[in-house]
């Protein structure tokens, strides 16, 4: 027996160790459900019906007999988990080196019942959208025997009815059930529904004993021959599988198996949670008092100051350090009108809260109501009407943040700004280090650029941006890529390895933005210039969002000029006009979800579907995928495009305010078909945390 692992395990731990969070609840400090070696619920290949805590995001690498899986899970819904697994099986059917994408999904449908005899029940789909090398289905059971002893007993399909198979019990709903239909390995990527449950079926189970307090060990029976592998990489001599799981850390679990009466394996398992950031409470500067009228200072010290010096400066500089920039400030009467533009904080309603005490610290007595306007690229997006008097009696109240929010008034504005005289013109730039992935790449699963990026942001006027970076990589192997394109269709991504091996330096993004306000409801943009590092071309773009409705509709028409592979001035001889009709959903409790149908870069029609969770801290976790008329034989590999996008906040990490994030896709693959044009400051993304659903969602901030 031979311990080995694969160079793929290596790089891509890094992808978690950036931030450890404890994973266990308090439910589970008896005995913790695990990650099996496809990286979902289980026990060692073995599923079970428990669930991890949900939000919860792990990624887990296992080794053994040269196969190497890689796998990310999402605890999207407290029952429902999904998983991406990036696996590396050599000596695949006795010929060379398999790298294989899949994707499962775990649900838990019945909760066991402490004390009585029902178990918990869950029912999973294993690489159902992806070869189908590890394809399986399967219902278990799990009951726990004592507070740290567990069964689970279970019976599967697919590959976990290939060890022990007995005819399909459910054939007594149909004789074609029976048979499980063959699978053409090599497209990959399409839902063969036909397969679910057929075929014979066989049986699974094991135990699971939390020793101590980090170790935890499990004996399983598995129902996988491991049909696909060649023997002379995996050799079974038992369906026995033995495991010990320490836990090294909270969320760092290391295991050491003993499998198939012939192998050692080993798994490291990697679990974070958005919703438990490292730093509770975060490290930003308490907000300043309110300040009553009927205090001696504001009797005192308001009115001379009023007259001394400009409200408006006195303003600008208390709201700046605050983190909040000035827009614009008018009194009216007995109201002020304070625009503003949030520079620090992940909720605008934050934003609103402070700029709010501000006021009541800055404006005369005689003003008893608070209007503020929060801006966005020169537009006026939603009106917050706060009563003086409500600042001052509920600061210190218990329900405070929803008493507060229930006596404003939240409105979406006129399209009119009265900026102040020295808003405009501005000019911000940053210089800030990036990182730039490549994944899947089956010469080398993972390859990475990181360097230098400088931007710079030009404001002349309400509306009008001017915006442009540049590149220069340190360090990286991007340019070692040496996979051509045997696309059929025009080649508008797939060909991305050329623009990582001639651009250094480069120009991401140079271009000339417009955002205007035609209606109280709607928004528009018009960019021009270099969009993206492989496209100019002009962005056209109108949005429909009122401010209390959590639907938006929205189109986008464009046109798009290849740019040559070195990112800098030149052009390509390829264009193309896009354009898509956008639908927006917000569902609540953080999800959202989008259907955006038109024409994209290589002159396909379709559809793109997205679901995004997103969390109150800024994490957003989400998957989409995109059919078009492309046929999945002339897509190629992977028959469609989909992926898996994921936005980790920097304040998460760090505990200050910043409104900065790091954002991924991880895609199976890259190819042309579906692609969409990547234009930065698309109106959705500007307009709807600004408005009243997002504002409501992070009033718990308002006093923060």
């Amino acid at each position: 027996m031979a311990v080995s692992i694969h160079k793929a395990l290596q790089p891509t731990v890094a992808v978690i160790v950036f931030s450890i969070t404890p994973s266990l609840s308090k439910s589970e400090a008896d005995i913790a459900t695990g990650y099996n070696s496809y990286g979902y619920p289980g026990m060692i290949d073995m599923p079970v019906a428990t669930s991890r805590p949900d939000g919860e995001l792990a990624f887990t690498t296992s080794n053994f007999s040269g196969q190497t899986r890689n796998t990310l899970t999402f605890q999207m819904l407290p029952r429902l988990s999904g998983s991406f697994r990036y696996s590396v099986l050599e000596e695949y059917g006795g010929g060379g080196t398999l790298y294989d994408r899949s994707f499962s999904v775990h649900y838990r449908f019945i909760d066991e019942i402490e004390g009585g005899w029902r178990p918990s029940v869950a029912i999973g789909l294993n690489d159902f959208l992806g070869t189908g090398v590890y394809s399986s289905e399967y219902v278990v059971a799990t009951k726990t025997l004592t507070p740290r002893l567990r069964f689970s007993a279970g019976i599967g399909w697919g590959r976990l009815g290939t060890s022990g198979g007995f005819t399909n019990p459910l054939s007594i709903f149909g004789e074609s059930l029976k048979t499980r239909p063959s699978r053409d390995f090599a497209l990959g990527g399409e839902i063969e529904a036909d397969q679910f449950f057929r075929g014979d079926a066989a049986f699974f189970g094991g135990l699971e004993w939390q020793a101590t307090d980090r170790l935890k060990l499990t004996a399983e029976y598995s129902s996988d021959a491991y049909p696909q592998e060649s023997r002379s990489a995996v050799d079974l001599a038992s369906q026995m599988n033995f495991g010990a799981t320490y836990a090294v850390h909270p969320g760092v679990d290391l295991s050491l198996r003993y499998l198939y009466g012939n192998e050692i394996g080993i798994q490291l398992t990697a679990a974070l949670n958005p919703k438990d950031p490292p730093f509770l409470g975060g490290f930003e500067p308490a907000p300043p008092p309110v300040l009553p009228r009927t205090s001696a200072a504001q009797l005192s010290w308001s009115e001379i100051i009023a007259s001394r010096d400009t409200l408006t400066e006195k303003v600008s500089e208390a709201l700046s350090g605050q983190g909040i920039r000035l827009h614009g400030l008018d009194l009216d009467g007995a109201s002020a009108r304070l625009e503003i533009e949030n520079t620090a904080y992940l909720q605008e309603a934050q934003a609103v809260g402070r700029s709010a005490r501000v006021l009541s610290r800055q404006m005369p007595s005689r003003i008893t109501a608070f209007n503020i306007v929060v801006v966005t690229g020169g537009m006026p997006v939603s009106e917050v009407r706060i009563s003086r008097s409500d600042m001052e009696d509920l600061e210190h109240e218990l329900d405070g943040s929803w008493q507060s929010f229930a006596r404003a008034a939240i409105a979406s504005p006129s399209a009119r700004t009265s900026p102040t005289k020295d808003r405009y013109p501005r000019f911000d730039w940053s210089l800030s280090p990036y990182l730039m992935p490549s994944l899947f790449d089956p010469d080398n699963p993972v390859r990475a650029d990181f360097g230098a990026h400088l931007s710079a942001t030009v404001e002349p006027t309400a509306g009008l941006e001017f915006s442009g970076a540049l590149r220069k990589k340190i360090v990286g192997n991007l340019d070692e890529a040496t996979r051509k394109s045997n696309s059929a269709l025009p080649r508008v991504r797939s060909e991305f390895p050329l623009y990582d091996k001639a651009g250094d330096p480069t120009i991401p993004y140079l271009t000339a933005a417009y955002y205007f306000k035609p209606g109280r409801d709607y928004y528009g943009r018009v960019t021009a210039g270099y969009l993206e590092r492989m496209f100019g071309g002009v962005s056209t773009e109108v949005l429909w969002k009122p401010d209390d409705s959590r639907f938006a509709l929205g189109v986008e028409v464009n046109y798009a000029q290849k740019r040559d592979f070195d990112q800098l001035f030149g052009f390509q001889d390829y264009g193309v006009t896009t354009g898509h009709v956008s639908a927006y959903w917000d569902m609540g409790n953080g999800f959202q979800a989008q259907v955006d149908t038109g024409r994209y870069l290589a002159g396909d029609w379709g559809a793109t579907f997205s679901l995004d969770r997103e969390f109150n801290n800024g994490w957003k976790i989400g998957a989409f995928a995109t059919l078009t008329d492309v046929p999945f034989s002339t897509f190629g590999e992977g028959s469609f495009d989909k992926g898996i996008r994921l936005t980790v906040p920097i304040t998460w990490l760090t505990g200050e305010p910043n409104k900065s994030s790091y954002s991924t896709t991880i895609r199976p693959l890259t190819r042309d078909g579906g692609a969409r044009l990547n234009v930065g400051g698309r109106l959705y993304d500007r307009v709807r945390p600004l408005q009243k659903p997002a504002l409501q969602d992070g009033w718990g901030r308002f006093w923060r």
